[in-house]
């Protein structure tokens, strides 16, 4: 028999020829399968684009009767014979609408038995299938795991799903982090996923093909002389995979000094590395997690034109840490990060950064963008840091938390409930109680402790008690009266990088805010936008938040900065 493979060729010759279509169509049925004759007699040797249809069609409406394995044989037979006929551009509404719902029917099937799916022959309830991987991540395993997208509860972002209509069912793919490139280190401890989309196709070597492909990748494909899109939804592989991680339990962990965040601590990457596109930072709150940012990242990744020039850059950071320790070594996290993406600095992504930071990770983005000068040090001690005494290296330490310029590519940030001049919670009496589980200081802690045991005239009176003891946490630093904390108030984001300010309002609230963070301790003066909604501290999850965040992007991308403030 004539190869399915060829078929392109020939068809268009036949076109070309004005060959008859039955012949072209043939070319796509193989008489191994053994099928009854459908409608009127025909064969899948022998029959009109049409006769294929209803063959397709007659499978499909016996298939639900029909034991299991029969039913995925007849549901494989119809998804092949549907796309064979939309191959010959025979009614192309009723042939997509049959490929897929027979796909789908066949995925079901098929998913119960076979737990790993990995390119190749593939026996599956009697059939060969030929399974291809179509431009999905060089970072998935060569063995991975395939769930049906519908199967995914959408509980994460609040029953939220971003989908597109086209060719195939999508699905997600999941294999384990892989271990064997400097690039694995940027992908999450719960496995790499990616979004796909499955079809079937005829295959001159087996019964059928099975493709499973990147919809993000390659958005259409050309079948006959129809183009069609993919079949997409952004939505389920992180909800997939996020709903089931620990990482959430271990974000509250990680305020009383967890020792797994610190491990897990570090920048995560949600798709794979793409050089032209600009990174999306996104820094989670005191106490939180990147499950935070779910129902954000899931609308900026719906978002078509979003999601073609940002990518999401997960900051994970061990919360119990001080501000400016915590600021410290998020920059080395991105240094980290871009060493393995771009040692050699030269790609367009290392512009344009965008840090989205919500609570303590929005006074964290904020002072990624600044520049100190000696305005934090000389609050903290009475003489410059070429004259301080002590070991070098412990000035060195000091110097390093105190004295920064805004981190390099940064070009605009936006800030949710930040409590930009401190939160009257940092000084109630479970806020104290935490600080009293925090563990042994971090390096750069026991550094200034040593300095104001050693040399306790360096260091300002108001201070030196809390540093000759040491007692320095991320809750203690986030203090309204914490004179570090308030002298880095007025340090505003450089000229070069936008800034906004997205706030909550809680109805009866005293101090106003939104019952963690004071409206007024969110405000910034010469932010770009301001925007207040009716929402407490969770306001990353606030649906006019997202939308906010949205239009910031769209405007970014537009060139058009919005200097509207919008206070209800």
């Amino acid at each position: 028999m004539t190869g399915v493979g060829r078929r392109p060729f020939i068809a268009e010759r036949l076109a070309r020829a004005g060959g008859i279509g039955v012949l072209a169509l043939a070319l796509f049925f193989e008489s191994a399968h053994g099928a009854k004759a459908g409608p009127g007699g025909a064969s899948p040797d022998t029959a009109t684009p049409t006769q294929a249809l209803d063959m397709a069609s007659d499978h499909a409406q016996r298939a639900p009767r029909a034991s299991t394995r029969q039913a995925s044989i007849l549901w494989l037979e119809c998804s092949r014979l549907a796309y064979a006929a939309l191959q010959a551009d025979s009614d192309v509404a009723r042939s997509l609408t049959l490929a897929n719902t027979c796909t789908d029917a066949w995925l079901v099937a098929a998913l119960q038995d076979q737990r790993a799916w990995r390119a190749g022959r593939e026996r599956i309830h009697g059939r060969t299938v030929q399974v291809e991987f179509r431009g999905l991540s060089a970072y998935l395993d060569k063995s991975v795991r395939v769930v049906r997208a519908a199967d995914v509860s959408m509980r994460i972002y609040g029953g939220t799903r971003y989908t597109r209509a086209g060719l195939g069912i999508p699905v997600v793919v999941v294999s384990p982090r892989c271990r064997d490139r400097p690039m694995c280190k940027l992908l999450p401890f719960s496995g790499v996923f990616r979004p796909a989309t499955a079809w079937i196709e005829p295959d001159a070597q087996a019964d059928a093909r099975l493709v499973i492909a990147d919809p993000l990748h390659a958005t259409t494909a050309t079948i006959g002389s129809t183009q069609v899109p993919l079949a997409e939804d952004t939505s389920a592989a992180y909800a997939h995979v996020m709903g089931s991680s620990p990482i959430g339990r271990l974000g509250l962990f990680g305020l009383i000094g967890g020792g797994e965040v610190a491990r897990r601590a570090g920048v995560y990457l949600m798709e794979d590395y793409d050089p032209d596109k600009r990174p999306l930072i996104m820094v989670h709150g005191l106490g939180s997690s990147p499950l935070s940012w779910s129902g954000m990242a899931n609308a900026i990744w719906g978002d078509a034109e979003l999601r073609r020039h940002f990518q999401i850059w997960y900051l994970v950071y061990s919360t119990d840490e001080p501000l400016f320790v915590a600021r410290r070594r998020i920059s080395g996290y991105l240094d980290a990060a871009w060493a393995i993406v771009d040692p050699d600095g030269n790609d367009p992504a290392r512009h344009g950064a965008v840090l989205i930071g919500h609570s303590m990770g929005g006074v964290l983005s904020r002072l990624l963008s600044v520049e100190t000068g000696d305005t934090l040090w000389s609050t903290a001690f009475s003489v410059r840091p070429e004259a301080m005494p002590g070991d070098a290296g412990d000035v060195a330490a000091v110097a390093s938390l105190l004295v920064f310029s805004p981190y390099p590519g940064v070009s605009r940030a936006i800030f949710l409930a930040a409590p930009h001049h401190g939160s009257p919670l940092a000084d109630r009496w479970y806020a104290r109680l935490v600080k009293g589980l925090a563990g042994e200081p971090p390096p750069e802690i026991q550094a200034i402790r040593r300095i104001a045991r050693e040399h306790p005239e360096v260091v300002r009176i108001e201070l030196r008690s809390s540093y000759q003891q040491g007692r320095i946490t991320s809750i203690s630093t986030l203090q309204a009266a914490q004179p570090v904390r308030r002298a880095s108030e007025r340090l505003l984001p450089v000229a070069g990088i936008a800034y906004h300010t997205i706030a909550g309002r809680l109805p009866m609230r005293m101090p106003e805010g939104d019952g963690v963070v004071p409206l007024a301790s969110a405000m910034l003066p010469g932010a770009s936008s301001t925007l207040v909604v009716e929402s407490g501290h969770d306001i990353y999850a606030h649906p006019e938040a997202i939308a906010e965040v949205v239009r910031i992007l769209r405007e970014d991308l537009a060139g058009t900065a919005s200097t509207s403030a919008q206070l209800p």
